[in-house]
């Protein structure tokens, strides 16, 4: 896709890398394609600009000097209302399935490993906004315990209690409760996702259920089933 040919957008991205070159390539590249961009350094100055400015994305390097990638996606989802739920696409040279892993589980949305191409770069984004934006309804809210997901909203409640979830959690609670009580294939889930092997899948149901069940060793609502994927079971 050429620059001239890049559909409008005024989506806010937060760029975050400490080389330089790097960093400005990157913006330079975003800005062209429509995007609004903000960069940074390094972590402390992408804290601040956190806590003062809304993004609807934020690319993160992992490897930086002082505070890590892995490092401020932590401290990200630790935040309060909108700052916390910003999605994260993780940027590194570090592409062992490990790496990817340990990203997913401090609640990254994606992960691309370096180097890559420009428009890969551009297409997870739009796929990461793409979901982030989409409502997609199914029915209104499900009870599941002391929780309950309302679909539409794409919000997750606890005792009344609102908790903190990724646009990709949100996604897969959408996938799963579009057919309550029915089986839902794990690599259709996985579909789309950072790792198509549903890797990444299993490692969002295992924050899912940190968040949801009593027991999450002992799951009630969010139940594996052998040999297909994983089933939603709303009271």
């Amino acid at each position: 896709m050429s620059f001239s040919d890049a559909p409008a957008r005024t989506r806010h991205l937060l760029v975050v890398d400490d080389d330089d070159r790097i960093r400005e390539l990157l913006k330079e590249y975003l800005t062209r394609a429509g995007f609004r961009v903000t960069a940074a350094a390094g972590g402390a100055p992408a804290r601040r600009l956190l806590g003062t400015l809304d993004f609807d994305l934020a690319v993160l390097d992992v490897m930086m000097p002082g505070e890590d990638g892995f490092s401020l996606t932590r401290w990200l989802r630790e935040q309060r209302g909108a700052a916390g739920r910003t999605p994260v696409l993780l940027l590194t040279a570090k592409t062992e399935p490990g790496d990817r892993i340990e990203g997913l589980k401090l609640g990254a949305d994606d992960y691309l490993g370096k180097p890559f191409e420009p428009e890969e770069l551009l297409l997870r984004i739009e796929a990461i906004l793409r979901r982030a934006s989409d409502p997609q309804p199914v029915g209104g809210a499900l009870s599941l315990g002391r929780c309950r997901f309302d679909a539409d909203r794409g919000e997750l409640t606890s005792n009344g209690e609102a908790i903190r979830l990724t646009e990709a959690e949100v996604a897969l609670l959408r996938q799963l409760a579009r057919t309550p009580h029915e089986p839902v294939d794990r690599l259709e889930l996985a579909h789309g996702s950072v790792d198509p092997s549903g890797r990444a899948v299993d490692v969002q149901v295992t924050r899912l259920r940190r968040k949801i069940e009593e027991d999450p060793k002992a799951p009630r609502y969010l139940q594996t089933v052998r040999g297909v994927g994983y089933r939603l079971a709303p009271d």
